[in-house]
């Protein structure tokens, strides 16, 4: 467990952030994919994007990492076929993805993961795989994990999409269309959520050389026969491990800069900055980074169906905040690495924060949280997110604050800087 210690004053910081979960996530698939020797600076180094790497090796994958960079070399979109279950943990991420890269490994592939990713679903996707002329299925025959997949060369063709639960079935498909036969048309059913991720997805496959045609949120083509291309790239600086610093700015009334985060980034997450600024917090775009100077915070109403993983974070600032904040369209955080919008909650409660939730909606209502032992329910984000309550209000303790291995695995290391 960590005790936080409030802050006696407001300070003024710059803080340094690991490089984009999503971003190294699908750079390196699709470096995996390439037709060579690909360098990747900034990656994440974290629990999650270990398990999408040592995936990736398992079908025959070459990566070298230094500590600092990874070279990933290529496979040309032909991968070996692998005998053993692979297992991913608890990552989402990473079982939505591979289970379509899945589809260009030779043979029979499993993949499986903790109980809480069984619990998370995936029929969705397996139905989109399968109206690409993919053999896909749910062992259990329910819907969730483990999956598998019989892969080799993939047709493709044209697929009706339910995007409803998570863009990551999209983003998916996507990702594995420049090596189908025919090309691939998606055409979303019903969603997307989290839009911001689908806009990531295409960047790293522009980025790589591949073309995407597409209209709106609505209507995406890939053309087959396209390769992902070797060369230098770099991942740019997590935008929702940006926002624990934003908000313990909002909240002790400091100043904390996020280097290298830029105001026009594709990550989604990047309005959480502006949300604190209709809080009533000063938000400022430097030439290295986006500022957040705190201030007396006001409750909002507002949409965040796109960027739910800053959701919780929200959620604690306007526990601090004047009046009672909506949080709209996130049901789909029910099924995220905990139910997020009962965790939120309850830990709220236990700071005697009034919060609640029904299918689609979270408010809170602000006032002055209290001392209390927060359960981050095996969720990275909840212990971050509550870790900036304590620089707040005193005797707050985090019960598993190694949970942050997930995602920010130097966590704890960057959040020290508030006491320098």
């Amino acid at each position: 467990m960590r005790e936080i210690i409030p802050l006696s004053s407001p300070i003024r910081i710059d803080v340094s952030v690991p490089g984009s979960k999503s971003y190294t996530h699908r750079m390196l698939i699709a470096a995996a994919l390439s037709d060579g020797r690909c360098l990747i600076e900034n990656a994440l180094d974290s629990e999650d994007t270990r398990l999408t790497c040592e995936a990736l090796k398992r079908w025959g994958v070459a990566v070298e990492d230094d500590g600092k960079k990874l070279v990933v070399f290529g496979r040309k979109g032909q991968l070996a076929a692998c005998q053993d279950s692979i297992y991913l943990g608890n990552s989402g991420t990473s079982m939505r993805l591979l289970t379509a890269v899945a589809a260009l490994a030779e043979g029979k592939s499993v993949l499986t993961g903790t109980e809480r990713l069984k619990a998370r679903p995936i029929q969705d996707l397996i139905d989109g795989l399968i109206q690409l002329g993919v053999a896909a299925r749910s062992l259990a025959g329910n819907g969730f994990p483990p999956v598998e997949i019989v892969g080799g060369r993939v047709n493709g063709g044209r697929a009706a999409l339910n995007c409803s639960l998570s863009s990551q079935f999209l983003s998916a498909l996507l990702l594995i269309g420049p090596y189908t036969r025919e090309g691939i048309e998606i055409h979303v059913a019903q969603g997307p959520v989290s839009r911001p991720y689908i806009d990531i997805t295409l960047d790293t496959m522009a980025r790589f050389g591949v073309k995407t045609v597409r209209e709106g949120y609505e209507k995406f083509k890939v053309l087959g026969g396209q390769c992902y291309r070797c060369g230098d790239y770099a991942v740019e600086p997590d935008c929702s491990q940006a926002g624990y610093f934003w908000a313990a700015a909002a909240i002790t009334g400091s100043t904390v800069r996020v280097k290298g985060t830029n105001p026009h980034s594709r990550q989604g997450d990047i309005r959480l900055a502006d949300i604190f600024g209709r809080m009533g917090c000063t938000v400022t775009a430097h030439k290295d980074g986006v500022a957040v100077e705190g201030a007396d915070l006001a409750a909002v109403d507002v949409d965040m169906a796109d960027i739910p993983d800053v959701v919780p974070t929200l959620a604690v600032v306007a526990a601090f905040a004047r009046g009672r904040t909506v949080v709209r369209n996130v049901g789909h955080l029910k099924a995220k690495e905990s139910n997020r919008l009962a965790a939120v909650c309850t830990e709220l409660g236990r700071m005697g924060i009034d919060a609640g939730y029904d299918e689609h909606t979270l408010w809170v209502v602000g006032g002055r949280p209290k001392a209390a032992a927060v359960d981050c329910h095996n969720d990275h984000r909840i212990a971050m997110s509550f870790a900036v309550a304590g620089l707040r209000t005193p005797e707050v303790t985090i019960l598993d604050e190694a949970c942050v291995q997930k995602s920010f695995p130097t966590f704890w290391d960057v959040f020290e800087e508030f006491y320098r």
